[in-house]
């Protein structure tokens, strides 16, 4: 069976994707990178990328699609800007080099262990943020993501955090899970995932919202209720006959900016910044045993004020998480434009801020450790 070029018209693909014959594709790349004249070369690439923009001039068979035969889909703006730059080489030994890569990218897949990116295409791969400041403009509220939690994170970070260090159907713990944002990217990413939640109003009715995500690929989505700083991590774990998790994520109290609980097992309510890190100290070591070696810990974390003097409390929990051994690889600091706790109260902080010498909160940390 052919595929027509009108139904490919008809049905738009995202990304602005091209699908290709592989078979044909290779073996113009092949034909032009065994030759050892560049304006040949050129004339050969300039076809194939008027072909990619106009499909209807294709008279070699580049879109000739067997439905059952042996494709390739190519981001189109990323195969163009490959195409360029052979196009630009002014020397022939680097418009090969650009089509051997090219070619590499489309016949072989590198990736690592820790998670799914195809190296060989990374171009393709700009919805992952690689800079250490994240100036994200609002936080996702589609589907379950209601962002009723006082407490709750933006989606972006635990859906950013999954994409560079999991691979799908590996699992993913979160020890403050709270309204169960992390559970939710879990299941659009195909993870599995676990978070203990202290309160148990909370962990109703995250579980609530987890379950109207859709969970195509059936993955683990379970809300525990317990203290993270000593629920028994392995008796939960041998409930789905493994050993360790892949991804730790931690979005912990900023000790007591927001009061979440009347119980004193909860961080929000320790008395003094010492205790503070005492407890959060607590589940750290409670869970790191069950962290896979050499994967990763992302802590977001901010600072707080108190009596007029900025603590600097994520570098204080920082501190606390290389006490126990790991390995800082990096700080991002990520915005934010309005909490809830300043919600229409824009114009007071600045007040206040002018009037007492400080610099209004606009800013938190999401520190990533590796487990040596």
């Amino acid at each position: 069976m052919q595929l027509r070029l009108e139904d490919l018209e008809a049905e738009p693909l995202a990304y602005g994707t091209v699908i290709l014959n592989k078979e044909k594709f290779i073996e113009i790349l092949t034909e032009a990178k065994t030759q050892n004249n560049l304006s040949f070369v050129r004339n050969r690439i300039t076809a194939l990328k008027n072909i990619i923009i106009n499909p209807r001039s294709d008279r070699e068979g580049i879109l000739n699609i067997d439905a059952n035969g042996d494709t390739i889909s190519l981001r189109k703006d990323v195969l163009i800007s490959e195409l360029d730059q052979i196009l630009e080489s002014q020397t022939l030994e680097r418009a090969k080099y650009y089509l051997k890569r090219l070619e590499d990218g489309v016949q072989k897949v590198k990736t690592n262990k820790i998670n799914d990116v195809n190296l060989s295409r990374w171009k393709e791969y700009d919805d992952i943020i690689t800079d250490s400041l994240w100036i994200l403009d609002k936080r996702d509220s589609s589907g379950a993501h209601l962002g009723w939690y006082w407490g709750n994170f933006i989606p972006q970070i635990p859906h950013q955090m999954m994409l560079r260090y999991t691979k799908k159907g590996e699992w993913v713990l979160d020890t403050f899970v709270g309204s169960g944002t992390t559970l939710i990217e879990c299941r659009r990413l195909s993870r599995n995932g676990i978070g203990i939640e202290l309160n148990p109003n909370v962990a109703q009715r995250a579980k609530e919202l987890i379950e109207k995500e859709e969970n195509k690929d059936n993955v683990v989505s379970d809300v525990i209720i317990g203290d993270s700083r000593i629920i028994d991590i392995k008796q939960i774990l041998d409930q789905y006959k493994i050993d360790q998790v892949q991804l730790l994520i931690m979005h912990p109290p900023y000790h007591d900016i927001i009061k979440f609980s009347e119980d004193n097992r909860d961080l929000s309510n320790a008395r003094d910044t010492e205790e503070f890190l005492k407890m959060f100290g607590e589940v750290v070591d409670n869970v790191t045993p069950y962290l896979e070696k050499e994967r990763y810990f992302a802590l977001v974390i901010g600072d707080k004020y108190s009596k007029g003097e900025w603590i600097p409390l994520g570098f204080y929990c920082m501190n606390e998480v290389l006490k126990r051994g790991y390995l800082l690889k990096s700080i991002i600091v990520k915005n934010f434009e309005e909490t809830r706790g300043k919600r229409n109260q824009r114009e007071l902080w600045r007040y206040r801020a002018l009037a007492g010498g400080f610099y209004v909160f606009k800013h938190e940390y999401i520190m990533l450790f590796k487990k040596k």
